[in-house]
């Protein structure tokens, strides 16, 4: 398996995703610098957190129209395994590959903590290696993780079994008390109708080993990889 990383101007989070892949789990990971029109050849690409561009504007607002995005855009629609994490998930909101958008949370303050997140649906390229109801131990940091959307559109996640992960107690319990930020029905992470294009706010991969804390986070690479290999 090769993997791409996107760096924008304000990434933080390429370099930890890249040990992830390559030092922990053995396979090799090339950084795409935003400016690149053509991205080559990847079995996955990967669009990470960190403040892109600033977050000037919006987060993940100006980064929808770096070349490099647009590349991401295409090889997504051939079928590319896209996943997008915290301020990666915002750019694949903004940039249309995911609906919905990501906005201030709830207590407008920046929060970093590790939450529990249940496991949605576990049809997913992106957690085969999970069970649906799996309760996962993985940290946050952000503050705009707010997932929005509007009654039609989260209906169409529901009932497409698009919503992956939710925010929820240590027992799996979904509640207004396990919510970190004031998404809606408590949404962590959704992927797109064709289902490879994956954007969650947590960080998988500062819980990939267990001196960080928790290895849940693991999982997550590992599924794309079995699926990947499984193709």
């Amino acid at each position: 398996m090769k993997f791409g990383i996107l760096q924008f101007p304000g990434s933080n989070c390429d370099q930890d995703i890249k040990h992830v892949l390559s030092d922990v789990l053995g396979h090799p990971a090339d950084y795409l610098w935003h400016k690149e029109e053509r991205i080559g050849s990847y079995d996955a690409l990967i669009v990470p957190g960190g403040f892109s561009y600033g977050d000037y504007l919006r987060c993940g607002a100006i980064a929808r129209f770096s070349p490099a995005m647009k590349a991401v855009c295409k090889a997504a629609a051939q079928g590319t395994p896209v996943i997008g994490i915290c301020n990666g998930f915002q750019i694949l909101c903004e940039s249309g590959l995911l609906p919905g958008a990501l906005v201030r949370n709830r207590d407008l303050r920046f929060i970093c903590e590790f939450v529990h997140l249940r496991v949605e649906s576990d049809e997913s390229p992106f957690l085969s290696k999970t069970r649906k109801g799996q309760v996962l131990r993985i940290p946050i940091a952000h503050g705009e993780g707010c997932y929005f959307a509007s009654p039609e559109t989260l209906e169409e996640l529901r009932r497409d079994n698009r919503i992956l992960l939710r925010y929820c107690d240590k027992n799996g319990t979904v509640s207004a008390a396990s919510n970190p930020n004031g998404a809606l029905d408590n949404i962590a992470g959704i992927c797109n109708a064709q289902r490879n294009v994956f954007g969650l706010m947590p960080h998988p991969e500062r819980a990939s080993e267990p001196s960080l804390g928790s290895s849940d986070g693991r999982l997550l690479f590992e599924s794309l990889i079995d699926s990947l290999t499984a193709a």
